[in-house]
């Protein structure tokens, strides 16, 4: 690893809360996580058409009524950070 990288990480971490430390933990740990082996498409071909098409309507509503949103909260959970506006972001140090 390249040591000026880990030092900026881990002076950043020291900065951090225990359960921020966690969650960088977490989400360190799902990085180094291999995936599942995936299914070749010609194996799925059998299921095309098994869903409904009001089905997939509602799906795809739901999908661009809920999915295309971010809610900023959920990415600054520190409550020292304060976002202004949509796709503002907090002040860099």
């Amino acid at each position: 690893m390249n040591p000026l990288l880990k030092k900026e990480i881990l002076d950043q971490l020291d900065r951090l809360a225990s359960e921020q430390q966690k969650q960088v933990l977490d989400f360190a740990r799902s990085l180094t996580t291999p995936l599942p082996p995936g299914k070749p498409g010609k194996e799925l071909l059998p299921f095309a058409g098994a869903i409904d098409a009001d089905d997939l309507r509602t799906m795809m509503q739901a999908i661009e009524e809920g999915c295309e949103k971010v809610n900023l909260s959920e990415w600054f959970r520190d409550p020292g950070i304060k976002v202004s506006e949509p796709g503002a972001l907090p002040p860099s140090d």
